[in-house]
């Protein structure tokens, strides 16, 4: 079954029409690829993610403890959906070295149904 066909009996004019409502990218860096390649792996495997992608290395320019400070780092984009993303949080901050790890979501306005279709069967709902 298909995440969007739960909805097929809503009578809300808040009901979702399209899975894409909940298709999320969540982000995350480290300046440890290894560490990205593990999480990674880890939320694939336990089926919390459908993809990850991670590219770099990248510089990340930003403030901590009152100082400006540059570092490269590697950026890994999760393709998920939004009823994973504390499941998908919880498992970052698990395996992450950073004392603040980023950690952002981003809501898929539009996707080719066929990418839809695979994420929504790549993953299990965590809610």
């Amino acid at each position: 079954m298909f995440f969007r066909d739960k909805f097929l009996d809503c009578e809300s004019p808040n009901c979702p029409t399209q899975v894409i409502d909940m298709l999320i990218q969540i982000i995350t860096t480290s300046d440890k690829r290894d560490e990205l390649e593990n999480i990674a792996t880890r939320l694939v495997k336990q089926r919390l993610a459908a993809c990850c992608q991670i590219d770099g290395p990248i510089t990340s320019i930003y403030s901590w403890n009152d100082n400006v400070e540059s570092a490269e780092e590697f950026r890994c984009t999760i393709k998920t959906l939004a009823d994973n993303f504390d499941a998908v949080k919880s498992m970052i901050l698990e395996l992450h070295s950073y004392q603040q790890p980023q950690i952002v979501s981003l809501k898929i306005e539009q996707a080719e149904p066929g990418f839809q279709q695979w994420v929504e069967t790549s993953v299990d709902v965590q809610a």
